[in-house]
């Protein structure tokens, strides 16, 4: 170990400022081990230039790993994630077949509702309008019925009144007769 001071220059400083050599010596002797242990603390905690040089190597080399690692997960992750976005866009084209499917089930069952009301209607109208036709032929038939009993009737009334206006001039003709 290097001293960066003159330890007999030091001695000699003592002596002049009246220190025996012998106190002086010790003393300086005392400066020298104290010094000492302090450099060998300070050692202790101190690395060489190669030893950090490896150290940093060894860093770099746990740094290159942790890097190479880093992509390696990100890679799986960003598979990992694009493997359950394709599985979540195949459950949503599948919910929107289904649900296609439903609508035009639906519509189809709206559409045969519908048709069948519109059968029913039509049924419906059609009863009607025979309930009507028969009605009308009903109240055609009545009618005619009462124009033939009223023709008839009217018929019997001028058979009467022919006969009645017969009989009565036949009574005249008789009267007259006898008068005459």
């Amino acid at each position: 170990r290097k001293l960066f001071f003159d330890t007999h220059a030091l001695v000699c400083l003592l002596e002049e400022n009246g220190f025996t050599t012998q106190q002086s010596e010790v003393i300086v002797s005392a400066l020298v081990k104290i010094m000492n242990t302090n450099l060998d603390m300070i050692y202790k905690d101190m690395v060489t230039k190669i030893q950090q040089e490896i150290a940093l190597q060894q860093v770099m080399s746990h740094i290159g790993g942790v890097k190479k690692d880093m992509i390696i997960l990100e890679k799986s992750e960003f598979s990992a994630l694009r493997s359950e976005n394709e599985k979540i866009k195949l459950e949503l084209q599948q919910i929107k077949k289904q649900v296609m499917d439903e609508i035009t089930k639906v519509r189809a069952d709206n559409k045969l509702n519908l048709n069948l009301e519109k059968s029913r209607v039509k049924e419906l109208h059609a009863q009607q309008d025979r309930a009507l036709t028969q009605t009308d032929r009903k109240i055609d038939t009545e009618v005619a019925d009462l124009k033939t009993m009223l023709e008839s009737h009217k018929l019997d009334n001028i058979k009467y009144l022919a006969g009645s206006v017969f009989t009565c001039l036949t009574v005249a003709l008789g009267f007259y007769r006898l008068w005459i």
